[in-house]
């Protein structure tokens, strides 16, 4: 497998973190090319759109994301086009991740190497613990993974395609030309560093527009730094309690310990009463 790493978001700074990344991804026999992305930089960007842009110029079977931040969803702005193969990253990378899956890049379903992965940016694998790298690893190379269990809400059980997202960047999706259809999914949301009073404001907009109420289930993974004790958690509660569709929390994904890969526009089935998650076959 080869995979070039590709930087369409915030500028790297320090570099140790992307070298052990880098370095573990070699160790899985993963042939990497890197473009001139350490040093490069536009204010907070890692370069220009434009730069950025020409990251995904050739081909590979894995598109890694350097880092996240922000900056991804200008690429939008000029045509970026899904590349073939896979693409892995998170948080402001979900902003590419919707555009692929848009394009219906849904080869994964059928065990090609093609589609969308959300799941640790090569800056934060190293950190990961050894499971979820293994998870990673055991993906890439076409394995069935393990279900994620969390902390089930009630509502039973629902199935339908994946779509994984931070909250903040899929917020700012809406009603755009790059958000996948959200009739019958199973969502799973994530963020960092949001007061509780900004994710009531984010879901109340989901709300009034229509979007949560198009959902087959809806799951939340990592909520971190995100107010004291429990009160992300109690808006989160609070906010989707009336869907009346299968509903967990405490799943393994995002910024938290342990970041689980998740491929979006696989079937899954979302269990809330168990609190389970799974991808298809079952």
């Amino acid at each position: 497998m080869k995979a070039r790493i590709v930087a369409p978001s915030s500028k790297l700074g320090e570099l140790n973190n992307l070298q052990t990344g880098l370095e573990l991804l070699a160790s899985w026999g993963i042939r990497l090319e890197l473009p001139q992305i350490s040093d490069r930089s536009w204010g907070y960007l890692a370069g220009s759109d434009q730069e950025r842009l020409a990251d995904f110029d050739g081909s590979a079977d894995l598109w890694a994301c350097a880092r996240g931040g922000w900056g991804a969803a200008r690429l939008l702005e000029l045509n970026w086009q899904p590349p073939q193969g896979l693409l892995l990253g998170f948080s402001d990378i979900t902003s590419l991740l919707w555009a692929m899956q848009l394009k219906r890049f849904s080869g994964i379903n059928q065990g090609a190497l093609q589609g969308a992965l959300h799941g640790p940016l090569v800056t934060t694998l190293a950190a990961e613990p050894t499971w979820s790298q293994e998870r990673l690893r055991r993906l890439l190379l076409g394995d069935a993974v393990p279900a994620l269990q969390g902390i089930p809400w009630g509502g039973g059980i629902a199935e339908g395609p994946l779509l994984v997202a931070n909250l903040t960047v899929a917020t700012h999706l809406l009603g755009t030309p790059w958000c996948p259809d959200l009739a019958g999914a199973v969502l799973i949301l994530e963020d960092v560093g949001e007061a509780p009073y900004r994710i009531d404001r984010m879901l109340t907009h989901w709300r009034l527009c229509g979007a949560l109420q198009k959902l087959a289930a809806i799951g939340f993974g990592s909520f971190s730094d995100c107010g004291e004790g429990d009160a992300a958690e109690q808006v989160l509660q609070e906010r989707t309690a009336n869907l009346g569709i299968p509903r967990l929390t405490g799943l393994p994904v995002g910024h938290g310990s342990g970041n689980a890969v998740l491929p979006l526009g696989k079937i899954a089935r979302l269990d809330g009463d168990r609190g389970v998650l799974s991808l298809a076959p079952f």
